[in-house]
Formats: structure tokens, C-alpha cells, sequence
């Protein structure tokens, strides 16, 4: 079973001090199984590590290395995200006071009808209240 899983939990497995057994778990299953993300995924990942390295909470000379970690994970863009934001993502933003960024994950689940993994509790509230099935490592 393919699932979604939001910055988080991608960022959890680049941080040493935020790796749980859960969180190396959903690892282990994306690499097995691969996951679904919309396309803002690689930007926002990217945003968060070298945010991370000019606040000192990763060393520079590993930012390279953790993106390119990240890029060969098995994960598929969704092509629809763009045209999904005017609409359906809007509104669920709206509907759950999330971020446009955050409710474009939950907006993937609900069309593709997969589990959402995510470390943040208002956008895993926000998928158990639309009927995802939510991993929480």
C-alpha cells in the first residue's frame, strides 16, 4: 500500500534527534512501498533543511547530501497538485484552518484514498475529521 506523508515526518529522518522506531518504520515502508506526494513535497523539504543549516541545527556539509537522500526515495509527484490548489485544496484549507500547503497532502489522501503520515497534529486532526486513515509515528 502505497500512503502520503506530509514535510515532517521526511524532515524526522533527516534529523538524528527526531528519528523514533516509528519513524524509521514509515522509512522502511516507503521504501518498500513508495509513497504519493504533491509537488510542493521537494520544495518544501528543501526549504526546511537549509532553513535547518542557517539555524545551525544541521551542518551545512550534509544539506547536499540529506537532499539528495531524499530525491531517491521512491516517491511520486502527483501531476494534479497545481490544479487541485484553486479548488478542492482551497477549500479544505478553509474547512480545517490549515495551511494551503499542509491541506494539499490531505487533499492527495482524500483523492487517492491512501493513509497521510504526519508528525503535525493539526494536519492529522484535520485527516481523521476528513476520514484518512492517519499513521502518527
Amino acid at each position: 500500500m502505497s500512503l502520503v506523508l506530509d514535510a515532517s515526518v521526511a524532515i524526522a529522518w533527516c534529523m538524528e534527534e527526531e528519528r523514533t522506531p516509528a519513524v524509521l518504520a514509515l522509512l522502511h515502508q516507503v521504501t518498500a512501498q513508495e509513497a504519493e506526494e504533491p509537488q510542493i513535497w521537494p520544495l518544501e523539504v528543501a526549504n526546511i533543511l537549509v532553513m535547518a543549516a542557517r539555524r545551525g541545527r544541521v551542518p551545512t556539509e550534509r544539506v547536499d547530501g540529506l537532499l539528495g537522500f531524499l530525491r531517491d526515495l521512491p516517491v511520486t509527484l502527483d501531476e494534479a497538485t497545481a490544479a487541485q490548489a484553486w479548488g478542492a485544496t482551497a477549500l479544505l484549507a478553509e474547512r480545517h484552518r490549515l495551511s494551503v500547503y499542509d491541506a494539499a497532502y490531505l487533499e492527495l489522501a482524500l483523492r487517492r484514498d491512501l493513509p497521510l503520515a504526519t508528525l503535525d497534529e493539526a494536519l492529522g486532526k484535520a485527516a481523521v475529521q476528513a476520514g484518512v486513515s492517519v499513521l502518527l509515528p
